[in-house]
């Protein structure tokens, strides 16, 4: 059995280094070009995106019943609904509303945290509430509850296409003519 050479790199250590001398200059921006920089950024509001999951939620118990006419699969349906509902909207409370955001705002690390823990205790709420969905919901439709409960995760998307087609239709770059 033969072997073959090693091949010897025909790149050198300065070659390496030149890479990383060509990387992007990184321009500090002007008080005005900051405030013109976030005018143009879109307002996104969580409790809007909460109030859609709440109407979505609605819409599909409603539309479960006329298409099913039974109430054990429309209450499944709410309560799928209910238990991504309640959590986003306690999590949305804790990071816009509580006294914890107001302490947190001005500090970037400790902001990431409080998301983590509100993030955590909305995870925890949601396993709890399906825990629990076999108690709370009389003749428990687990199919109506993971319809519901999956169109209400599905908003998270809806809300984001909708906010990136927003903002793509309403934002005008200095560029653009």
């Amino acid at each position: 059995m033969t072997t073959m050479p090693p091949v010897e790199s025909k790149a050198t250590q300065q070659d390496e280094w030149e890479d990383e001398a060509q990387e992007p200059e990184i321009k500090s921006l002007t008080r005005e070009e900051a405030q013109q920089w976030r005018a143009r950024q879109p307002v996104f509001s969580v409790w809007r995106l909460v109030g859609v999951q709440l109407l979505t939620g609605l819409a599909a118990s409603a539309l479960g019943w006329l298409l099913t006419q039974s109430a054990p699969v429309a209450w499944s349906v709410l309560y799928g609904s209910a238990s991504v509902v309640i959590p986003s909207a306690l999590m949305a409370y804790g990071l816009t509303s509580s006294a914890l955001s107001r302490l947190t705002s001005g500090f970037a690390q400790a902001a990431f945290v409080s998301f983590l823990l509100w993030e955590g205790i909305k995870v925890l709420l949601v396993v709890a509430f399906l825990w629990l969905a076999p108690t709370m919901v009389p003749q428990l439709n687990w199919l109506g509850l993971l319809a519901g409960l999956v169109l209400v995760l599905k908003v998270y998307w809806l809300g984001l296409w909708i906010q990136t087609r927003r903002s793509n239709e309403t934002v005008k770059y200095p560029t653009d003519r």
